[in-house]
């Protein structure tokens, strides 16, 4: 396995946020790999790919004009840590969600990652 470069990196990472962004699921699929694993830290569960793209479905389903602000990257052994705050509007009001992933990489594709965020920051999503 070869190091990832941070064009790849960069490549990876800004496809998946703009197929989440645009609420494409066939896109986001694409970006992972069949078996990937999606764990969040609030409930230390492994997704499937099925059961992220379900979630993410929600998410639209709760909120609007979703966008990734304030992103940095950083390359990390098999792949990279992205750090971001996603803003959008919900009916409970402004959506603020400052988050951290860190990502693992083979052939392209992402086969893990693992997202940090503070709930208390989502509940606007679930409010209203």
């Amino acid at each position: 396995m070869s190091a990832l470069t941070e064009a790849e990196m960069h490549s990876i990472a800004d496809r998946l946020l703009g197929a989440i962004t645009a609420a494409h699921a066939d896109a986001v699929r694409e970006v992972y790999a069949p078996d990937a694993s999606i764990w969040h830290n609030f409930d230390e569960v492994d997704q499937t790919v099925d059961q992220n793209l379900a979630t993410l479905v929600d998410l639209h389903q709760r909120a609007s004009g979703l966008q990734y602000t304030e992103i940095r990257r950083f390359l990390a052994p098999g792949g990279f840590v992205q750090q971001h705050v996603l803003v959008g509007q919900a009916a409970g009001g402004p959506l603020h969600l400052p988050a951290m992933i860190r990502f693992w990489v083979e052939g392209g594709r992402i086969t893990r990652l693992e997202e940090y965020l503070d709930t208390r920051q989502a509940m606007v999503l679930y409010a209203g």
